[in-house]
């Protein structure tokens, strides 16, 4: 433990007194240096996702002092840049997450800004809509999405209802770092703002207008009323239970049950440790009572709300569908009913990140849909759109998703929302079934005619401090000396996204990459496979996508097994 360390740890010892859940971690790790050193041997990063960490004391950590100190920045960064400045905020079920909501509010409010903050937990979509109906500065939400019950995140938002951009976000890291987390920030009675009008409640206007957003997306909501499906629906203790369950009633989906344990908000998660709709561990219940009811759809939205996975019934089984097969599908859905509807706009725009399904590329010429690739992370595509809306062009915008199960139809957020993909997904099954197919059917469909696309992903943890520097250590030595060949295979294409530069490995020609620096290597191999390596950004690991197209599902997996084992001799794990 470093004298840097231990000061830090006696002075919150001495002024970390608010919170007794802190004081009684702070004196139990008194004589474990290894632990103290993990509290404080950094503080928690602020970047374009805000702030993610595990709850509990310490600098590295998330607690109302961190919290603070994030939210002082921020105010000092909106009072440099708006005049009249305003934020709103929202949170989730997690743990400690409405204390944090209002710990935020109390600094802004002592800062002269004025908070408009939800009266009760509401998804991150929800946020990001009433930062722009309420012409806000900026959001903050309050959540760490699907992560494991002991942490909690903070995501800013600026006032386009994007995550905050990388200029934002190093200007509030620095006033951050000019702040001292008992010394410097300004915090005031939460009671007393609320009584001045510095803090007011959003109201039922808000929540109608964003419902009224929501079903402008529909397509075939007579389609979903009268086809008699039976819903199961888990929000896995999150926020999604009121919007979705509304936005289902009112596009006329009566049959919705839901799986009881998961029903109501808990941020311990008791039946599914990792929250999260991409593990089937997580819609484990759920599938339970598919099977039980007979049902004909699972829908799991994730504790924030803003993605969602799915079960379809499949003869007598249950088929999880990846994010990459229910993007395609509402991609080929939403395209063919707007051309069919005469509601297609013309020059049509699409986006998806770049480790995304590459078989939307194949329907994007099928249908005339101009498809734009971005980085890792919604905040592009919603930056696309923030792009079009400039030029008066907003309209041309169709559909944006990512891998990782986040869907967005329309312009009215700019964050993915599992509102409006939940309700597309039950109108898409609906118009299928009618013609009497499954979403599986339809999906097997599109591989008969374009190969088999195989997108998976392998991640790798790096807990503490020195797994950090080892994630570091990797990603520099891969970008340094790039691989030559993978498995045996050549590589003909090297995108190193940091140093913004496609190299042609057959030629050695080099080409600039119009995107943003981001610590992402992609490689093209001679077979037309494609993989991408990059920490991620919420969580310390390093993952890795593979991309393998073929003409059946069991000669992809085998092609996917041998790329993995391949990428995890390269990277010594």
């Amino acid at each position: 433990m470093t004298e840097m360390v231990n000061e830090k740890y006696q002075e919150w010892l001495t002024k970390a007194v608010e919170d007794p859940d802190l004081t009684a971690e702070l004196k139990a790790v008194a004589d474990q240096p290894e632990e103290i050193s993990d509290r404080f041997y950094r503080e928690l990063e602020f970047g374009t996702g805000g702030l993610r960490g595990v709850i509990g004391a310490g600098t590295n950590r998330m607690n109302i002092y961190t919290v603070r100190k994030a939210t002082q920045g921020i105010a000092d960064y909106i009072n440099a840049h708006f005049e009249n400045g305003s934020v709103a905020i929202s949170h989730d079920s997690r743990i400690k997450s409405d204390l944090f909501a209002r710990e935020a509010a109390r600094v802004l409010a002592a800062n002269g800004i004025k908070v408009h903050l939800y009266p009760e937990l509401m998804p991150t979509p929800c946020l990001s809509f009433a930062v722009r109906y309420l012409h806000c500065s900026m959001g903050a939400m309050v959540t760490a999405s699907h992560n494991p019950s002991k942490y909690n995140g903070y995501k800013a938002y600026g006032a386009d209802g994007c995550q905050i951009t990388n200029e934002t976000a190093d200007e509030v890291l620095a006033n951050i770092k000019a702040v001292n987390e008992f010394d410097d920030v300004k915090v005031t009675d939460f009671d007393k703002a609320l009584a001045d009008g510095m803090i007011t409640y959003i109201g039922q206007e808000v929540y109608e207008a964003y419902y009224a957003c929501v079903l402008q997306q529909s397509l075939n909501a007579e389609l979903a009323a009268e086809s008699g499906f039976k819903i199961v629906y888990t929000p896995l203790n999150g926020t999604g239970n009121k919007p979705v369950r509304e936005i289902l009633r009112r596009i006329g989906i009566q049959d919705v049950i839901v799986v009881p344990e998961q029903e109501y908000p808990d941020g311990n998660f008791p039946t599914c440790p990792f929250p999260n709709p991409e593990i089937r561990e997580a819609l484990k219940l759920g599938i339970a009572l598919c099977e039980k009811t007979g049902s004909d759809l699972l829908l799991a939205t994730d504790p924030d709300c803003d993605r969602v996975g799915i079960a379809v019934k499949y003869g007598d089984d249950y088929k999880l569908l990846t994010g990459n097969e229910v993007g395609v599908l509402l991609f080929n859905y939403i395209a063919s009913q707007r051309i069919a509807k005469g509601t297609m706009p013309k020059d049509p725009i699409a986006v998806k990140t770049i480790v995304t399904n590459e078989l939307t590329t194949r329907l994007a010429e099928k249908y005339g849909v101009e498809l734009r690739n971005v980085l890792t992370g919604f905040k592009y595509i919603g930056e696309q759109i923030g792009m079009l809306e400039e030029k008066g062009e907003e309209d041309r915008y169709i559909f944006g998703y990512e891998e990782s199960y986040g869907y967005l139809a329309g312009t009215y957020v700019r964050d993915k929302d599992a509102v409006v993909a939940s309700m597309l997904i039950c109108e898409m099954a609906a118009y299928y079934s009618k013609e009497g197919k499954s979403l599986v059917d339809v999906l097997n469909s599109l591989y008969e005619t374009y190969g088999y696309h195989l997108c998976t992903q392998a991640s790798f943890a790096f807990e503490g401090e020195q797994g950090m520097a080892n994630m570091a250590a990797i990603m520099k030595e891969l970008s340094e000396h790039p691989a030559a060949e993978i498995g045996g295979v050549k590589v003909t294409l090297f995108n190193d996204y940091e140093a913004q530069v496609s190299t042609n490995c057959v030629t050695g020609e080099k080409t600039p990459i119009d995107l943003p620096k981001s610590a992402v290597l992609m490689y093209g191999l001679e077979n037309g496979y494609r993989a991408v390596i990059r920490p991620s950004g919420t969580e310390p690991k390093i993952k890795i996508y593979y991309f393998v197209v073929e003409k059946t599902e069991e000669e992809a997996r085998k092609a996917e097994k041998a790329l993995n084992d391949s990428f995890t001799k390269l990277l010594r794990i």
